[in-house]
């Protein structure tokens, strides 16, 4: 579930009455561009900052301008995009490459999607960061992160870790997209070597703008303990907020978050719930 600015994202009473025991709180750039890359360094992680508000995902800044039309004006609403795609518009771009990626009333092509997704970070890699329009281009660069990080196959683009890195860390660090932060960490965690601290870092960079994923997983690693000091209170917390916004699909944040629940003490779920009411009131503030 997506916060847009001003909006509070209110937890589920059911994750909120298990904490308080029953108390229920309303809660590359393309890849041939030749700039080279400058990654800013991460801010100290001690796992106590408190949350901002999420940013819009590009689906929200097109919901309006590009709801599916029904019947015979489909054709022209394809037509439409792609005139306006070939005139350099990255928001067309954008849309087109997210239709082909996921044969969203056209067949399925990743490459295709990644030719749009390209046209955009080669054209827009210093689109100044916080615009509507940058959302979209630092969306095409994480785009890009996914296809080199599995190749597609049939095709030229070949499985090449160190450019998905390179990507994911230009969107990460100039951007500050929240999904880039994520993808960033998860590559620090299951590198060779990994760096378990760096992968906490990036992804309380991502949690702390309210990306689901990095929630759980940073809350997963401070209840662990696992390269940071453990605190098992906050790592509830965070938990708790991943599971309230994760989707259908991500099956595999419930179980970190039962086992995460059923071994905390009482103390440590009421410490959480503490930390919850904290950080749903700096967001009303």
């Amino acid at each position: 579930m997506r916060i847009s600015s001003g909006v509070v994202r209110v937890a589920t009473c059911g994750a909120l009455v298990a904490l308080a025991g029953g108390l229920c709180i309303g809660l590359g750039f393309g890849p041939q561009h030749g700039r080279g890359l400058v990654v800013a360094p991460a801010f100290a992680f001690d796992g106590t900052t408190s949350p901002s508000t999420a940013a819009l995902s590009p689906s929200d800044g097109l919901r309006a301008a590009t709801r599916t039309p029904e019947g015979g004006e489909k054709a022209k609403a394809l037509t439409a995009l792609q005139y306006a795609a070939e005139q350099g518009q990255p928001v067309a771009q954008w849309k087109l490459g997210r239709m082909y990626a996921d044969g969203d009333g056209v067949p399925h092509d990743d490459l295709r999607a990644f030719n749009y997704f390209s046209q955009i970070a080669n054209t827009h890699p210093d689109e100044a960061p916080g615009t509507p329009q940058a959302r979209f281009v630092a969306s095409a660069f994480v785009a890009l992160g996914h296809y080199y990080s599995s190749g597609i196959p049939n095709s030229k683009i070949m499985p090449d870790a160190a450019r998905a890195h390179d990507l994911f860390a230009y969107a990460a660090t100039y951007f500050g997209d929240a999904d880039a932060q994520y993808e960033l960490g998860r590559l620090y965690l299951s590198g060779t070597p990994s760096n378990p601290h760096q992968a906490a870092r990036w992804f309380q960079l991502a949690a702390t703008k309210g990306q689901c994923r990095a929630e759980v997983a940073l809350g997963d690693m401070l209840f662990q303990g696992q390269a940071v000091p453990r605190q098992a209170a906050r790592g509830l917390m965070w938990l708790t907020l991943g599971k309230d916004c994760a989707g259908t699909d991500e099956s595999w944040v419930k179980p970190l978050y039962d086992d995460a629940f059923h071994h905390a003490s009482d103390d440590e779920r009421t410490m959480a719930l503490v930390y919850l009411e904290d950080w749903l009131k700096g967001r009303r503030d």
